[in-house]
């Protein structure tokens, strides 16, 4: 079966369309489009217009990529910026106009169990220790899971890469004060993520999104950003400690300068970083990137049906 899944979330919007059968996910096409919905959300508590002409212009290029890839079945899913945000319906009118579907405004619990499906069974090749911590840093919200095949905890609380960038971290680059108001912010997040997933029970740690996946190719030191390269490779406290301190120095043009940032995540990879370095302090756990998420995790739920 042919589907397409769509995660709409705080920096970006993805598309996955996968011919999924039985247990096998094969993808036809990835694309994401940096749209920056959450700006400002953490502040007016709505969506920005121009936010919303930029995401609906993204709905208009997946439409015409799902019709003309042919697909079955698609689902939307929106994550942490919309949630809570006093003009949804404006954004559900307008992804209904264009994909002809209502976007689901998922659960934080979902959003972290859809996240651990497609980065657990993406990493099925691998030797992970049970059990498995996934990590999502998004741009609004980070979600913790822990299973084994399936999860048994999760929690989403909302420290994310363009939450804590705006709320916080205005330099360039940015000072001491400011990196330490977002630490303060983090350990009060993870401190609350703590008491409803037993983090220290985890033997391992996958990290999903593009702050891991981006802080893992500067580590490897890839010249030039590739998924496939990307997936399965790992990364130690102190790599992205180093990596952390470099990028916090950095001015906003010495960041953009580097071969694998995505120009839509210059201005946040510091805030996300932040956030990756804090977890792995707490955990002492090294981090695994997966190029596998909740799109996948979309992908093979509507596959069943």
């Amino acid at each position: 079966m042919r589907v397409a899944a769509i995660d709409c979330g705080t920096n970006s919007i993805r598309l996955l369309v996968a011919d999924v059968e039985g247990h096998s996910l094969q993808e036809v096409t990835r694309e994401m489009t940096v749209v920056r919905l959450g700006e400002g959300v953490d502040r007016t508590g709505a969506f920005a217009a121009a936010a919303l002409e930029r995401t609906f212009a993204a709905c208009d290029a997946y439409a015409a990529t799902v019709r003309d890839l042919g697909v079955e079945r698609m689902r939307f899913a929106a994550t942490s910026a919309s949630r809570d945000v006093s003009n949804r319906a404006a954004f559900v009118a307008g992804v209904r106009e264009r994909l002809g579907v209502d976007p689901e405004v998922i659960s934080g619990a979902e959003e972290a169990a859809l996240s651990f499906r497609g980065a657990v069974e993406g990493l099925a090749h691998s030797v992970l220790s049970t059990p498995t911590l996934v990590v999502d840093i998004g741009g609004g919200s980070t979600e913790f899971v822990l299973g084994e095949r399936t999860p048994t905890s999760a929690i989403s609380v909302n420290i994310g890469c363009v939450r804590m960038t705006e709320r916080h971290l205005h330099g360039d680059p940015p000072t001491l004060d400011e990196i330490t108001r977002v630490e303060v912010d983090v350990a009060d997040a993870i401190d609350q993520a703590a008491r409803d997933v037993p983090l220290g029970d985890a033997r391992s740690m996958i990290g999903v999104a593009g702050t891991v996946t981006t802080i893992v190719a500067i580590v490897h030191g890839l010249e030039a950003y590739d998924p496939a390269t990307i997936h399965g490779l790992g990364a130690s406290l102190d790599d992205v400690e180093a990596v952390t301190s470099e990028l916090l120095a950095m001015p906003r043009a010495q960041r953009a300068a580097i071969s694998v940032m995505h120009p839509g995540r210059v201005d946040v990879i510091g805030g996300g970083a932040l956030v990756l370095r804090a977890v792995m302090r707490r955990t002492g756990l090294p981090i695994v990137a997966s190029e596998t998420d909740i799109l996948d995790g979309l992908a093979r739920g509507l596959a069943e049906g």
